[in-house]
């Protein structure tokens, strides 16, 4: 509906102040968008400046209260909106400095809290706008005395938008072809402004009372339980919500659709709610079931109950990242929550299982207890990585989750071992610099050294930090240092009472913690791992019973022979907890290295030693001298003297080491000839990535012998594995995880069982017109060989605009992407600008494929180039979809030619990308691969031939 009828028609306020709004309404309220002066300030008509110049709101005046109410026009797909902010002023001021941005703002009042009685009407503001900092200004005909609470009351409209942030639209096509669209909203971090008018900065907690208007075919959900219905003039319906608790503006979620739920109640009585689009009801089922399994789990780890009465989690048709934590209303991408027993793989389980456990530990990490500034994000997002892996592992062992976490700490430190990495907590001011912030050393890197001080901690001790920096803070929000401060004192006065073991910073440790010291030095050790960018290299140094440390910065790309590596080197050292065991003993020695240098003397006879034991610690070691031959020598008699682990931890250190130029080629490659001894699938998987990276790495470069040597080799060393593989859906999750992973290396690298069976499994699944179930972790697999054909490609993107099972989405739209056909590629990339056919959602990942294919490399990098201004109207600058444009279509580049062109490109952009911080991770990568190739593809080329 209509602005104009807002006013009359939303009952969020009370009779008196809807009258004193209509009194007022026609008192114009202007404001200009044009920007003048050094300061970037704005100037309205009247020539006063815009009276605040600063990116970050002041706290002069703060929100206590919002009562919201928002009315979508699903037709129009414009919507309209009326909100009282109750505001307690702390300084007296003239001015309420807030954010919106994109708001057509036709009227904003003033009222006296204490006034409300009086029919006098409201006095008006006069709204100044600045866009550049996304803020407004409104300007009070007098002071606002400091003590005092005062109401705001402003309307506003806007289009829904029409990209991924703030309130926009959602469409989904039903089974006959129907286009439904759906109003939905997703504010982390900074688009609650484009919404509604706030203060839009996560320290400013309020409580809101939201209000939705709909048809009454659609249903509206908020963060709360709905408390009531009114039914309109001319058919709307209202649906009232309850109040929220104090919480952050980016964590306010609001929808209206038509969509389909589940329900169950928990033990505690939450009643927890799946939402789906109607088609796709029956893949709710599983997310019903773990979602509440999980939650049960959380309210007992973290000893506080979930605070709300409800929990909904809702898949939306179109979402840009994995999932949002909105407070009681959490939003996902549908391959996300939904779960199809047809179409999805092991690994789609295990994705959807630690989705859900990562937004449900947010309910307590980020919402309950909220990062005080964007600059400490790793505080939510960090612990939601590490509780999936501590949630998933408790309440469903069978995913074997902890193998999994492996993969996240190998990402975190293919990152953070170049310079271009950043620290964990690292300021960060403006919307973009925020939206970077979110990343792989926010999230994984911040996981990684919290399982580090867990295991360092011990699970009970650790457990019972995390719960005393939940309780102080709850409702609140909290710095880094205020979490080392609760893991150092988790005393509380129950336990004084009750006897129970605790701690305090100024009181030593029991005997079981001595290997600590005291407990002050957790914030100065912690420090060293979120201050500072950057991961250590441990060198380890065998004389007799003596080892020798030494710790320095490790970095690839950068050799110590380069004139640069001192530089980047200095100042960078760690307060590291050492683990290691020994040939003579199981047991898991601890050590804090905190020196650059320090000197460790073993007991008894000891013929080896390994550290980071099963890779609980974030760091890299190199074993000098004959430390890697000796435990080439071990692995091939008797592999099983080191857990899998610490197998694969041996596997990444080795190569890792060869990048940064500390270990031969050769020796990392002869690491891993005892493999066709290997049990275990993890460790499997871990070795042949590397051998089917360097594949793809030649193949791309066109480096032919090499590329066809490699293919032989692994075909031949992997044979008794590959040929072990059935075509099927059975054995444990890590049987499975290998086999689709083995199966799909093998068909790539045309191994003619695994294509003849694919083939013959893809011609009966055509020709039963895509009825016939195939076993889901094959799929991928036999859609790719399927998709090498133009018959098969041509039916496989019919299937893929058919199907709704999103698994299976993704599984067609990855096989259409491997044909070694321009045009048909040029199609997809059509399809995916289109957004009809393959949704813009998917558009980052189909660019990221396509680039990985030798004929697509340059196609989809040439598309970029040509299009970027194109695809910033469909991406926000630094949004996740961008950086993953940017990286997909080119860090596999390894040639001078390409590194000239990227950075040319990058150059080009100025205030439309080249600032973005990953463009320097892009960059420095492509160094680093060519100085890779330049100094190991000889080696490479000769230990093949060796070794065939």
């Amino acid at each position: 509906m209509h602005a104009f009828a807002m006013a009359s028609l939303c009952r969020i306020c009370p009779l008196v102040v809807v009258l004193q709004l209509l009194h007022i309404y026609f008192l114009g309220i202007y404001g200009l968008k044009h920007q003048t002066g050094k300061d970037n300030v704005t100037s309205p008509p009247n020539g006063k400046p815009f009276p605040w110049n600063k990116m970050r709101l002041p706290d002069m005046v703060v929100p206590i209260q919002y009562d919201l109410c928002i009315h979508p026009n699903l037709t129009t797909v414009h919507f309209t909106g009326l909100e009282r902010i109750e505001i307690f002023v702390r300084e007296n001021t003239r001015f309420i400095i807030l954010h919106s941005k994109g708001l057509e703002i036709t009227s904003a009042v003033l009222l006296p809290k204490d006034d409300l009685g009086s029919r006098k009407p409201g006095k008006q503001l006069q709204v100044l706008e600045h866009p550049t900092y996304e803020q407004i200004a409104l300007q009070a005909p007098e002071v606002l005395t400091a003590g005092q609470r005062y109401l705001v009351v402003i309307e506003f409209h806007a289009r829904l938008a029409d990209g991924f942030d703030g309130f926009y639209k959602s469409t989904y096509k039903t089974r006959d072809g129907e286009t439904r669209i759906i109003a939905t909203t997703d504010f982390e971090p900074t688009s609650a402004r484009m919404a509604f008018p706030c203060f839009d900065e996560p320290s400013f907690k309020a409580n809101f009372a939201i209000t939705i208007r709909r048809e009454r075919k659609h249903i509206a959900l908020s963060n709360m339980p709905k408390i009531k219905t009114i039914e309109l003039e001319g058919g709307l319906l209202e649906d009232h919500f309850d109040v929220t608790v104090k919480m952050s503006t980016y964590l306010v979620a609001y929808i209206v659709c038509d969509f389909k739920s589940v329900q169950a109640t928990t033990s505690s009585g939450i009643k927890v709610s799946i939402y789906a689009s109607p088609d796709k009801w029956s893949q709710t089922h599983y997310a019903l079931e773990s979602s509440v399994k999980l939650l049960e789990f959380y309210e007992k780890y973290f000893d506080i109950s979930f605070p709300l009465p409800k929990l909904d989690l809702v898949a939306i048709p179109d979402f840009q990242s994995g999932a949002m934590e909105n407070w009681g209303l959490i939003t996902y991408r549908e391959t996300s929550l939904l779960y199809d027993a047809k179409t999805s793989s092991a690994f789609d389980k295990l994705w959807v299982t630690k989705v859900i456990g990562h937004e449900l530990a947010h309910q307590w990490f980020g919402n309950l207890v909220t990062m005080e500034w964007w600059n400490d994000i790793w505080l939510n997002e960090g612990f939601a990585r590490f509780m999936e892996l501590v949630s998933v592992s408790a309440t469903y062992s069978e995913l074997q989750i902890e193998d999994y976490f492996l993969n996240v700490c190998f990402g975190a430190i293919a990152r953070d071992s170049l310079n271009s990495s950043h620290p964990i907590s690292n300021p960060a001011e403006t919307p973009t610099q925020i939206k970077e912030m979110f990343d792989t050393v926010s999230y994984d890197k911040g996981a990684c050294i919290l399982k580090m001080l867990q295991d360092f901690l011990s699970e009970v001790v650790f457990q019972k930090g995390i719960i005393h920096y939940l309780k102080k803070y709850s409702y609140r929000n909290a710095k880094n240092d205020d979490l080392w401060n609760s893991m150092a004192n988790t005393c509380s006065e129950s336990d004084f009472s009750s006897g129970n073991f605790c701690y305090t910073a100024s009181r030593a440790l029991s005997s079981t913690f001595s290997h600590m010291g005291k407990l002050t030095e957790i914030e100065e050790m912690m420090n060293t791992w979120t201050l500072q960018k950057g991961i250590p290299l441990v060198l380890v140094k065998c004389e007799g019973n003596t080892l020798r440390l030494r710790q320095e910065r490790f970095l690839k790309g950068v050799f110590e022979e380069d004139p640069e590596w001192a530089n980047l080197q200095s100042r960078y050292f760690w307060h590291i907890p050492l683990t290691y065991v020994t040939s003579s003993s199981n047991t898991v020695h601890r050590h804090i290295f905190k020196s650059k240098t320090d000197t460790l003397e073993l007991e008894g006879e000891v013929t080896w030693v390994k550290f980071n034991v099963d890779m609980n610690g974030y760091y890299i070691v190199h074993y000098e001298g004959n430390g890697w031959d000796n435990i080439i020598k071990l692995l091939d008699q008797n592999h099983t003297l080191f857990s899998h682990k610490d197998r694969v931890n041996l596997i990444h250190n080795g190569f890792q080491l060869v990048s940064a130029g500390r270990l031969s080629l050769d020796t990392a490659l002869d690491l891993m000839r005892y493999l066709r001894h290997e049990s275990s699938n993890v460790v499997l998987l871990q070795g042949l990535g590397y051998l089917e990276m360097f594949y793809h790495m030649m193949e791309r470069r066109n480096i032919s012998d090499v590329t066809e040597n490699l293919k032989r080799y692994i075909l031949q060393h992997f044979k008794p594995v590959i040929d072990k593989q059935t075509w099927s859906d059975e054995g444990s999750v890590s049987d499975r995880m290998l086999r689709s992973a083995l199966l799909k290396l093998a068909c790539e690298l045309q191994y003619p069982p695994c294509i003849q069976k694919a083939n013959e499994l893809f011609s009966k699944w055509m020709g039963s017109g895509g009825t016939l179930n195939l076993p889901a972790d094959v799929l991928k697999t036999v859609y790719s060989v399927g998709a090498q054909t133009i018959a098969g490609w041509n039916y496989l993107l019919k299937q893929y605009s058919l199907s709704v099972s999103g698994a299976e989405k993704n599984k067609i739209l990855y096989a259409l992407t491997t044909s070694r056909h321009c045009e048909k590629l040029t199609k997809l990339i059509e399809l995916g600008m289109e957004g009809e056919v393959i949704k813009t959602q998917d558009l980052a990942a189909l660019l990221h494929a396509i680039a990985r294919n030798p004929e697509g490399q340059g196609l989809a990098w040439n598309f970029v180039r040509k299009n970027w201004n194109r695809l910033l109207k469909k991406f926000e600058l630094a949004s996740f979809s961008i950086r993953t444009i940017i990286v997909g279509s080119t860090s596999h580049f390894s040639s001078k030619d390409k590194l000239e062109e990227v950075k040319h490109f990058f150059k080009s952009l100025e205030d439309q990308g080249s600032q973005l911080k990953i463009t320097e991770v892009v960059l420095e990568t492509i160094t680093k691969n060519i100085r890779w190739l330049k100094r190991n593809l000889n080696s490479l080329r000769n230990w093949l031939l060796n070794n065939l």
